[in-house]
């Protein structure tokens, strides 16, 4: 007779008031899971705010480390108290603001999605690969005019928009009266829309050499055996690796 397998171990998912209650009773071992429900979040704001792959993802395992030495120096109470979404945003912003930042429009041509609001030119279009290519195109174009808003409106458009924090939790990561937040937000988003007010009134320039809006240039598409080559989407950002703790 064979000798039964094990059943596979999944970790289960904890909800936030979980997650904090585990890490008042033990960080080293439960600072892991805070890793795997938080890292991509982080790495999206960096991602925004930077607009550059390889600096989005040192930002994100400093603001990670930095994190879990910050949870070293607390009280059981006080980490069970905290507002974790708006705790690490706070975070992340502080490790941005200390990094070199690339001159708007730079880069950043990494696909941006809205959570709302804000809808894309192609958007519920058939998803044949052209469409994809166009859909990739204006999502290109969204990181490039939010990476050219000033900073003041970028974080707070990154924060609600992208991260899906509410006003409350923004006014508390950004340390601004809510108020402000909100007007900042509008503000940010009014920009936003009138910059694509001004390229669609802009006349589109051709030939072999043009960036298009996201960045990327107007060259002959190849072919293959049986016919043109179509481009594929690349998958969303993620952390590659887990941050090293100190022990």
């Amino acid at each position: 007779m064979q000798p039964r397998r094990p059943l596979p171990c999944y970790e289960p998912v904890m909800d936030e008031p979980q997650l904090l209650e585990a890490l008042a009773a033990d960080l080293d071992g439960s600072f892991e899971a805070l890793v795997r429900a938080q890292q991509d979040r982080v790495f999206s704001i960096a991602l925004r705010l930077l607009g550059d792959r390889a600096e989005a993802e040192d930002a994100s395992q400093d603001a990670l480390v930095r994190a879990y030495r910050a949870l070293g120096t607390w009280d059981g109470d006080r980490i069970r108290a905290l507002r974790l979404g708006a705790w690490l945003a706070t975070i992340t912003l502080n490790v941005v603001r200390n990094r070199r930042r690339r001159p708007a429009g730079a880069g950043g041509t990494e696909p941006l999605e809205f959570l709302d609001e804000l809808e894309h030119p192609v958007a519920g279009s058939p998803e044949t690969p052209h469409h994809r290519a166009l859909r990739r195109e204006s999502t290109e174009a969204w990181a490039v005019r939010l990476l050219a808003l000033p900073e003041r409106y970028r974080a707070p458009v990154v924060l609600r928009h992208v991260d899906g924090l509410g006003y409350d939790e923004i006014a508390l990561a950004l340390d601004r009266p809510e108020g402000t937040v909100k007007a900042q937000v509008h503000r940010g988003l009014a920009l936003l829309r009138a910059a694509v007010e001004a390229e669609s009134r802009a006349p589109i320039p051709t030939g072999p050499d043009v960036p298009r809006p996201g960045g990327s240039i107007d060259r002959p598409t190849a072919r293959g055996p049986t016919g043109p080559v179509e481009r594929s989407a690349d998958p969303p950002p993620v952390l590659n690796r887990l941050p090293e703790v100190p022990r």
